[in-house]
């Protein structure tokens, strides 16, 4: 792509994820402290963005009384899968995921479910074969369970899936199905000049992945 500027969306829309419907974008973004939360966007080329409303806009999916500055809702997932929109963040303030779905992207989301919370950044995949599996960053690298979505009861243990490249936290997790294989890309060197974008393939969702050797593949 050619002939754009950046930022695509202006302004303070931290941790961005996407996916696609047909010839439809829709973004989601941290919110934090703020009401109502996760900004939602829609766009059918990435670079020409509208805000479409927010995810979180009732008392019952956001409960922010104990928030303080920098506090909230962390970085959001959205996904497409089983005819429903899902988007699953983090209320680091309550100590929960909050997982959320709604068959039109402009509302209304569906009271949350709430998970435990030992990690930040959740992440979804709805694999070909029905199962659905939550990464997020933990202790020990990236974190993975399988996952019922419409319950929120967990199917597996949690087990760590790769410990990155090195850089310090690990974090950002979204894997994906791609062919035969699985992709997972995160983030890692913190938020300053050590920035960067890893990547690594496994045969399975739970690995073993192997670090891409051009890693970091953006910085």
């Amino acid at each position: 792509m050619t002939g754009f500027a950046n930022p695509v969306i202006p302004g303070f829309h931290p941790d961005p994820s996407v996916c696609r419907v047909g010839e439809d974008y829709w973004l989601v973004t941290s919110s934090f402290e703020y009401f109502p939360g996760v900004p939602l966007f829609h766009s059918r080329d990435l670079l020409h963005w509208r805000q479409a409303g927010h995810v979180l806009t009732r008392d019952a999916q956001l409960p922010l009384e104990k928030a303080g500055c920098s506090g909230g809702i962390f970085a959001p997932t959205i996904r497409h899968a089983r005819g429903r929109f899902w988007m699953i963040t983090t209320n680091v303030s309550i100590g929960r995921h909050i997982l959320v779905h709604a068959a039109d992207p402009a509302g209304p989301w569906s009271d949350p479910i709430l998970l435990e919370h030992g990690w930040i950044d959740p992440s979804l995949l709805f694999d070909d074969d029905g199962r659905v599996y939550m990464q997020a960053n933990g202790h020990g690298g990236i974190i993975q369970r399988e996952l019922d979505p419409e319950t929120g009861a967990w199917l597996s243990e949690s087990r760590a899936i790769w410990g990155g490249t090195g850089g310090q936290s690990l974090e950002a997790p979204h894997l994906y199905r791609i062919g035969d294989g699985y992709l997972l890309l995160c983030a890692e060197g913190g938020t300053e000049y050590g920035h960067m974008v890893t990547c690594a393939r496994g045969p399975t969702p739970w690995g073993p992945f192997a670090s891409c050797p051009r890693n970091p593949i953006l910085s």
